[in-house]
């Protein structure tokens, strides 16, 4: 009886909690969707035939918003979650976590753990990905700690699921509560044989000249671009672009649809605290003329203007707090930070020129130089204004690629790579201190990009492998762009054959519009070669690196709700001109010293031995093999079982190297042995599977199998009376073709003998026995 009045009062207590959460009011708003007759589901059919399929309302009913978008077999779920309080934030403090998980490709992790461990330089980028193309659509008064987390649940192996990511994010946050003048679309972009292809498959992204990626929003407003290319066309690049925007608003109409029909009410934006007008005037009247002056002294570099402008601040802020003590010091700093902004912003509008002094199309001065240190491969110092980049380049063996983990080989279709580039931003770079560890999100997306603008003037086939390293040193403004031109010089220095040189280049702009419509900007101006400060005030930071031939990479970081399609064209001509011109100020610094070869250059040769010399060479273990490479840092790598290809870090080392081989190698003169011949062998070992015999002194030792000892079946040689050290003649039938190991028999010799018997050790004594014994077989002297 106690028992069942135990179990009743357990149902009361769970009726109590459920009555409870049903009464919460963010719950019943969650659970809405689940409870709908119809499924939040919406086909969008490309223009390729392809489908894209956005649904909701089925996993992760906790979060604000979900969604899941299916491509042939790939699907990605996207959860977006936001805090219902704002942290008095000055920016938006948005996260985008970006997973790969092994079991969405059946696949179990290759590491020590067996599970998935930090992110990998693929999920960054990707997660990169999806933040540009989001954030500028959040309301500038939206500063709630704010999640994104794309999870992938399938990979086909064909669709690859980043683009995807993109289009989930923008339909969990179309369909959430959360503020956002969204939805976009996202399309990747290829180009095989002179035809767009939208969502190429992995197949046909490895034979695409593009690989693009357009993230767009509705009349054809440009949100991010990402990319690289294989040298292609400015005009082809251009198509592309209009092409994955014009693809781009299928999507959006999707989501706008299923939005319309399940999408949740936004929750009421907590607007910032409003400054009173007086104290605008203040900070206006007090820090106007100074903020002017202080632009248009051009005498100033990154620091000092910086410096100026923080004493302008504090200066403000103490006189407007003394006048209006009653008034929060952090909103009179923030009104100062949006002036000087806005001041900035209308003499570039109204004045054409720089606070530096440029026009809107000038470089900085830049200077260059390279073979910097007698050890190295290759070197090149690169200085635009006050951004300097050093790079290094070193040549190892191909053993020394980079190895992807299974699943970034699935995605990509590329198991290793054997040219890589390493970037590193250290805090000396913008003259503060901090803590130098494991690499940023940041540096791995700069590195990247500069990767891929070298990466297409690679030749295919090297016989090293290239690590490319670069160093930002002073870091004003576009240190990426200066690492490909840096790069581009410092593999030239090593002597890596570049199709051509490659440079690059950040675009800048200037907008002013009215109630954020920037399809109809009243004014904008672009920027070539963009200072930190620019970068900071503006409103466009778009990257393109490329040859004479044409782009290698891009990537454009747009702040503003996107952008029309004739201001990106224009920027991406603006691009162009200034790559040419600072690809004729490379060429004048490079152009001597690259055919100059280095003592240090490493050098590459091939081994080729016989079969039965392979197990010398290689010494127990691989003792030899592991000797020769401390000794000397040469590498002999197998590439069949009779040659090796040998990679020396120099010329001296290859020499020593091979002097080394040829001692290892070097023999007593073998002698011919005659096939069908017969030889005395001598018995050095005794095994349970036969007897290990010599024919000459230096000859190592071979097994004479049981099966070859005697016609008769034998379990042990000891069953013959063979012993260590005794004699036995033996019939030669040459070297096995697959092992190289001698074929020998003594069976055969249990008959008539047919042959002379020849013993490679002891000619005298062998030709004495040979005279003295006369027998009914016919027995020559013994040569050896």
């Amino acid at each position: 009886m106690l028992h069942n009045v135990f179990r009743l009062s357990q149902c009361h207590r769970k009726a109590h909690n459920i009555y409870r959460l049903t009464q919460c009011s963010a719950l019943k708003r969650r659970f809405s969707s689940s409870i709908a007759l119809e499924t939040p589901e919406i086909d969008v059919p490309l223009s390729t035939g392809r489908v894209l399929r956005i649904s909701s309302g089925k996993y992760a009913r906790f979060a604000d918003g979900c969604s899941v978008v299916t491509i042939g077999d790939t699907a990605v779920m996207v959860t977006a979650v936001a805090k219902q309080k704002s942290q008095n934030a000055s920016f938006l403090p948005l996260v985008v976590d970006y997973r790969q998980k092994s079991a969405a490709a059946g696949r179990i992790p290759t590491n020590f753990l067996r599970r998935e461990l930090g992110p990998s330089e693929k999920e960054i980028l990707s997660a990169r990905l999806v933040d540009r193309s989001i954030r500028p659509l959040f309301p500038a008064e939206f500063r709630y700690d704010t999640q994104i987390v794309c999870n992938m649940l399938a990979i086909d192996s064909v669709n690859p699921p980043d683009v995807q990511a993109i289009n989930g994010a923008s339909a969990a946050l179309a369909l959430s509560d959360i503020p956002w003048h969204g939805p976009v679309g996202a399309v990747r972009v290829g180009l095989v044989d002179n035809e767009v292809i939208i969502n190429p498959t992995r197949k046909e992204l490895q034979l695409s000249m593009l690989d693009l990626v357009v993230t767009a929003t509705k009349q054809n407003l440009v949100v991010m671009l990402e990319g690289r290319g294989n040298v292609v066309n400015e005009n082809e690049l251009r198509m592309a672009i209009k092409k994955g925007t014009k693809e781009a608003q299928l999507i959006i109409n999707g989501i706008e649809r299923l939005q319309k029909s399940f999408g949740k009410p936004k929750r009421p934006l907590e607007l910032l605290p409003a400054v009173d007008e007086e104290i605008q005037n203040a900070v206006r009247t007090m820090s106007e003329m100074r903020l002017r002056e202080i632009f248009r002294d051009y005498s100033h570099d990154k620091f000092s203007r910086d410096q100026a402008v923080s004493s302008t601040r504090t200066d403000t802020i103490d006189k407007v707090w003394s006048s209006f003590p009653n008034a929060d010091p952090s909103q009179i700093s923030e009104t100062y930070n949006k002036f000087v902004k806005s001041v900035f912003r209308e003499m570039l509008l109204e004045e054409n020129q720089r606070c530096d002094g440029r026009g809107l199309d000038d470089l900085r001065k830049i200077s260059c130089s390279v073979n910097l240190h007698k050890p190295l491969h290759g070197s090149a110092l690169f200085q635009r204004g006050q951004t300097q980049v050093f790079c290094t380049v070193a040549l190892d063996s191909p053993e020394s690629a980079l190895r992807l983990d299974p699943i970034a080989s699935l995605d990509s279709g590329t198991k290793s790579k054997n040219f890589f580039l390493h970037y590193e931003f250290p805090p000396y770079a913008t003259g503060e201190t901090g803590k130098i560890g494991p690499i940023g999100r940041r540096e791995i997306g700069h590195g990247a990009l500069a990767e891929k603008g070298l990466l297409p003037v690679i030749p295919n086939e090297h016989p090293f492998t290239i690590r490319l390293t670069s160093e930002v040193l002073e870091s004003n403004g576009s240190s990426s762009m200066a690492t490909v031109c840096a790069g581009s010089m410092a593999l030239m220095d090593a002597g890596v054959p570049l199709q051509e040189a490659a440079a690059g280049v950040a675009i800048g702009l200037v907008t002013k519009y009215e109630n954020e419509d920037t399809k109809h900007l009243q004014d904008y101006r672009i920027l070539t070669d963009l200072l930190g400060i620019e970068d900071y005030m503006g409103d466009m930071d778009m990257k393109v690196a490329g040859t004479r031939r044409g782009m290698t990479a891009i990537q454009a970081d747009i702040k503003v709700p996107g952008l029309p399609l004739k201001v990106v064209m224009e920027a991406l001509q603006k691009a162009m001109e200034a790559r040419f011109r600072i690809l004729d100020l490379m060429d004048e610094t490079i152009g001597a010293t690259r055919t100059v070869r280095k003592d240090c250059w490493p050098v590459t040769d091939r081994l080729v031995i016989e079969v039965h010399q392979r197990s010398k060479l290689l010494g127990p273990g691989g003792t030899n093999l592991r000797r020769l490479y401390v000794e000397t840092g040469v590498q002999l790598t197998p590439e069949d079982e009779t040659s090796f290809r040998i990679f020396a870090p120099s010329e001296a080392a290859m020499h020593e190297a091979k002097e080394y081989l040829e001692n290892l190698l070097k023999a007593e003169k073998i002698p011919d042995l005659e096939f069908g011949a017969i030889y005395t062998a001598r018995i050095v070992e005794l095994r349970d599977t036969g007897v290990m015999v010599t024919l000459y002194p230096s000859m190592p030792p071979t097994l004479l199998h049981n099966s070859q000892l005697d016609q008769r079946k034998i379990a042990h040689p000891s069953a013959l009376g063979l012993l260590v050290g005794s004699e036995i003649q033996v019939k030669y039938f040459g070297r096995d073709p697959v092992s190289g190991y001698m074929r020998l028999s003594r069976k055969v010799l249990q008959g008539p003998a047919t042959a002379m018997i020849r013993n490679l050790e002891r000619p005298s004594v062998a030709a004495s026995a040979g005279a003295t014994n006369q027998t009914s077989t016919s027995t020559e002297e013994v040569k050896s």
